[in-house]
């Protein structure tokens, strides 16, 4: 479409030949008919016989109106406005946005967008010999449409529809029950939350696992069969069928405000709420959280035999005795003393020797020449020390000729009687030792006693130490357990009641030894502070201001 129809039908043509390039096409001559020059054929710059895009002629035209109906102005037949033929659908009528069945002012000869006569009825051939063309040019839709219609049928109805009878299809809905029961057989009427609850699909469940894939599924299944020949009930059946037959009685709880109901003690063992319980086995309480699983014996012992409160000696009462505060002073004492003594031997170790006992040039030689001359003298004195004779020690062992020679059978067999002699002889005495034992058994059995009498004390030391070591610290950590210092005071320092009494040490250093000392947690050490980075002082700008 240009446009309105105008008094030069040739701005369209013109503007179009001017757009294309060089070819054959509508600005340079061809082989064939084009639109700058006249040709055989109808063209589109000239009148010709046939209908064209710039002069009117008997066929409807685009630009110009005509007797038939056209784009600009309505006529009897379908016009752009109306659905029907119109200049941008293809009419019965050659247009000039169409091409006709004659040549065309676009391209030389027949159009290339539209095939021709001789196009339309060729067949395209396709080669099916190989599996990916034949997948690729093979029109399966049909098939797929029957497949998914059938599954479709499957999950809503349950199977194919054309196989149902119509009682399963249909039911009779007269608007009254009594009428509804006799025409569907007795089928009420299906409710709609009925309906909800239904499975989406009507595919039926698949069945359970196969025999052969059940590991010793022959095995079960014998043995079931013999239990069922038998009439063996198996324990949890019997258990289940007992149950059943005696169900359990339920009483209404009475009201809890009643003040006449009875009471119970809470930590005693006879608790009525503990009578539902009774008779059951351990192994169902336990599984349904009714009753505490046994906890091991090893679980239930303290980790130490320490109290948790430990009572302080008497001497460090606010008021003690003479006596009981000397007893705490000297065991205070005895601490400070060892402690006094482990920094003595540290620092004895650690410490230069005086300068008396400073090694000199002289000490240093004679320590590292220490023995060179006694050895030396030895050397020189162990040639003359040899005895003249005694070569065989100087020179080596000498081989002995007469070792190597074979035995005869003379002397196996007085080897063999040396054996057997002396093999007797043993014998003999072992049975002498054991005939003089029956005359010492009194003696043996005073042995005896001494002995277990030995492995009972030796047993009761293990016993004792084994106490002491439970009542003990044990090494938990990498650091070792140490007492705290004992909280004593001095006897000028003793107040003779509560008010003035100064109070010394921290509860909670107390309580935090108590844990370390009955194993409880390890003995710890507070984690000191090292800094990365060295402190820098840097004076402030209004400080360094201030001047005075």
């Amino acid at each position: 479409m240009c446009g309105p129809p105008s008094p030069s039908p040739s701005v369209c043509v013109m503007a179009a030949a001017t757009a294309s390039r060089p070819g054959p096409s509508a600005s340079t001559p061809g082989p064939g008919p084009s639109a700058s020059t006249p040709g055989p054929g109808p063209s589109a710059s000239t009148p010709g016989p046939g209908p064209s895009a710039s002069t009117p002629g008997p066929g409807p035209s685009a630009s110009t109106p005509g007797p038939g109906p056209s784009a600009s102005t309505p006529g009897p037949g379908p016009s752009a406005s109306t659905p029907g033929l119109s200049a941008s659908t293809p009419g019965p009528g050659p247009s000039a946005s169409t091409p006709g069945p004659g040549p065309s002012a676009s391209t030389p000869g027949l159009s290339a967008s539209t095939p021709g006569p001789a196009a339309s009825g060729r067949r395209k051939r396709l080669n099916k010999n190989k599996k990916k063309s034949w997948n690729k040019h093979s029109d399966v839709r049909e098939v797929e449409e029957f497949l998914d219609d059938v599954r479709l049928q499957e999950r809503t109805v349950g199977g194919l529809v054309s196989e149902k009878t119509d009682d399963s299809l249909y039911f009779v809905d007269t608007g009254d029950d009594k009428k509804d029961l006799i025409h569907n057989k007795g089928k009420l009427k299906p409710l709609w939350v009925d309906l909800v609850l239904q499975s989406d699909s009507k595919v039926a469940v698949p069945k359970d696992i196969l025999a052969h894939q059940i590991p010793n599924s022959r095995k079960l299944r014998k043995k079931a069969d013999q239990e069922k020949r038998f009439g063996i009930v198996r324990r949890k059946e019997r258990l289940l069928y007992a149950r059943l037959k005696k169900p359990a009685v339920k009483t209404k709880p009475g009201a809890n405000n009643n003040p006449s109901r009875g009471f119970y003690d809470l930590w005693s063992n006879t608790n009525p709420l503990d009578q539902e319980l009774e008779g059951k086995e351990a192994w169902f309480l336990e599984q349904t959280k009714r009753k505490r699983p046994k906890r091991p014996i090893k679980q239930q012992q303290k980790p130490s035999q320490v109290s948790a409160i430990e009572v302080i000696a008497p001497g460090g009462s606010y008021n003690p005795t003479f006596e009981s505060h000397q007893a705490l002073l000297l065991a205070a004492h005895e601490v400070e003393v060892k402690k006094r003594r482990t920094e003595e031997k540290i620092n004895r170790q650690v410490s230069l020797p005086p300068a008396a006992e400073l090694p000199t040039k002289e000490t240093v030689l004679q320590e590292l020449c220490q023995g060179l001359l006694e050895d030396s003298e030895g050397e020189e004195q162990e040639p003359d020390a040899l005895p003249s004779g005694n070569t065989e020690a100087a020179e080596g062992p000498v081989w002995n000729v007469f070792s190597c020679e074979k035995k005869t059978e003379r002397d196996r067999k007085r080897e063999k009687i040396f054996k057997r002699q002396e093999l007797r002889i043993k014998e003999q005495k072992q049975a002498r030792e054991r005939q003089q034992q029956l005359f010492r058994l009194r003696s043996i059995k005073g042995e005896v006693r001494q002995l277990e009498l030995r492995r009972a004390e030796k047993k009761a030391e293990r016993t004792e130490k084994r106490k002491v070591e439970a009542s003990k610290p044990r090494r938990l950590g990498r650091l070792k357990y140490q007492d705290p210092d004992l909280d004593v005071k001095l006897s000028e320092e003793l107040a003779g009641s509560l008010r003035a009494l100064k109070p010394e040490g921290s509860i909670l250093a107390d309580r935090f030894k108590s844990l370390q000392k009955r194993n409880l947690i390890e003995p710890r050490q507070r984690a000191k502070f090292k800094r990365k980075h060295k402190l820098k002082y840097v004076e402030k700008r209004a400080f360094r201001e201030v001047t005075l």
